[in-house]
C-alpha cells in the first residue's frame, strides 16, 4: 500500500528533536547499502557475508524516513554505505532527496566515498544539489593502497577524485592513520591535499568488528600526530563546523584546512547531533553503542503517524555517549557490527 511521504510543516519543524541530554539532532547519516568495492583492513574483513537485497529499504522507504527526520528539523543528509556508489540506480535517491534543498528545509545533501564511482556520478551529484563530497583516500602509495584496501586502485579514485573537482565539488579527504602502516604518508598526505585546495580530515581507527589487523598494535592517537605536527607547522585553531566531530585547524604554512576526528583521545559526545540508519531501517542512536529503533517496521506498519512516534522512542534511547577503549587488554571490538554497518 502507497503510503504519503512526511510533509515538512511548521507544525512538525516546531517539535525538534531533542534528546534526554539536550541535544538537538540536525544530522541523518544514512547507510544505503552495507556493500563496498573496497575490503580496508580497518574497517572490513577480507571474507564478508552482506545482506540479502530483499532486506535493504527500498528507494521509497529511505525517502521517507529521510522525509520524517527533514519534518523534523534534520538540515543535513549525508549517504554512507558500505560504499553508496555501488548501489544500483543510486541517483534516483538523490534527486528525490534534492528536492528538500530547494525547499529549503535542508541545508546540506552531501556522502561519503572511497572515489572508486565518483568519475562515473560527479556530474549527477552537482546535477542534484550535492555541494561536497567526504573521499576515503589512506595512501598515495599504488603498493600501499591496494594493501590497505585489499583490492583498490588508487589511479581510479584519483581519477574520482579529479572529476569532483572539474564538477564543482569541494573535496575532503579523510585519512585514517595507522601506526606502522601510513604514518609516515600524513605530511605528504597533507601537502597533496592542500595544493589542491582540498581539506584533510584525519580520523582515529574506531573499534568496530572483527577486522584483520591488530587494533592496539595499529592505533595512533591523534593528540600524539597533532604535537608532531605542531614542530613542524603553525596550527590555528579554525571555529568552522560542517555539522560532524571534526574540529579544525588552519595550516598557516599550507593555507589549508586540517581536520581531527577523536573518538578514543578526545570524546566528543557532549555535542553529538548525528543518529545513523541502517540499509535495512535500524536507526542506531551510537556509533559507538548498539541501541537502536526498528523505523523499517515503523514506517511499514503504521506509516507518517508511526514513524514519527519511532522518532519520538529514539530521541528518549539515545545514550550520553559511547565507550570506545584500545589498549593491551581492549584489542577485541567494541561492538560488534562492522564500520560499513552504519557508515562510520
Amino acid at each position: 500500500m502507497f503510503m504519503q511521504t512526511p510533509a515538512v510543516t511548521e507544525a512538525s519543524a516546531a517539535r525538534p528533536l531533542i534528546d534526554g541530554f539536550g541535544r538537538h539532532v540536525t544530522y541523518l547519516r544514512i547507510s544505503v547499502t552495507d556493500r563496498c568495492d573496497f575490503r580496508c583492513t580497518y574497517c572490513m574483513a577480507e571474507e564478508m557475508t552482506f545482506l540479502p537485497k530483499s532486506e535493504v529499504l527500498s528507494f521509497e522507504e529511505v525517502d521517507a524516513i529521510a522525509s520524517a527526520f527533514v519534518a523534523r528539523g534534520v538540515t543535513k543528509l549525508r549517504l554512507t554505505g558500505g560504499e553508496p556508489l555501488v548501489r544500483r540506480d543510486i541517483m534516483q535517491l538523490v534527486e528525490r532527496l534534492g528536492r528538500h534543498l530547494g525547499s529549503g528545509a535542508l541545508s546540506e545533501l552531501t556522502l561519503t566515498t572511497n572515489g572508486s564511482q565518483l568519475a562515473r556520478f560527479a556530474g549527477q551529484l552537482a546535477a542534484h544539489g550535492v555541494r561536497r563530497v567526504n573521499v576515503s583516500l589512506d595512501s598515495l602509495d599504488e603498493k600501499r593502497f591496494a594493501a590497505i584496501t585489499r583490492r583498490g586502485r588508487l589511479g581510479q579514485v584519483i581519477e574520482g577524485i579529479d572529476a569532483a573537482a572539474a564538477a564543482g565539488l569541494a573535496v575532503k579527504i579523510n585519512m585514517v592513520p595507522m601506526k606502522g602502516i601510513n604514518d609516515d604518508e600524513i605530511e605528504t598526505m597533507m601537502a597533496w591535499a592542500h595544493a589542491r585546495a582540498f581539506g584533510l580530515t584525519l580520523i582515529e581507527a574506531m573499534p568496530m568488528g572483527d577486522v584483520d589487523i591488530d587494533r592496539f598494535d595499529s592505533h595512533l592517537p591523534l593528540s600524539v600526530v597533532r604535537d608532531n605536527l605542531k614542530q613542524r607547522y603553525t596550527l590555528e585553531p579554525l571555529p568552522m563546523r560542517t555539522g560532524g566531530p571534526a574540529r579544525y585547524a588552519r595550516v598557516k604554512e599550507t593555507g589549508g584546512t586540517l581536520g581531527f576526528i577523536t573518538p578514543l583521545t578526545h570524546n566528543f559526545c557532549e555535542s553529538c547531533n548525528r543518529v545513523r540508519l541502517t540499509a535495512t531501517g535500524q536507526l542506531y542512536l551510537c556509533l559507538g553503542q548498539e541501541d537502536r529503533v526498528d523505523l523499517r517496521t515503523a514506517w511499514r506498519e503504521g506509516g507518517a503517524e508511526e514513524l514519527d512516534r519511532a522518532l519520538d522512542r529514539a530521541m528518549i534511547a539515545k545514550p550520553k555517549g559511547h565507550d570506545f577503549l584500545v589498549d593491551r587488554s581492549h584489542r577485541a571490538p567494541a561492538v560488534g557490527r562492522h564500520m560499513s554497518v552504519t557508515g562510520g
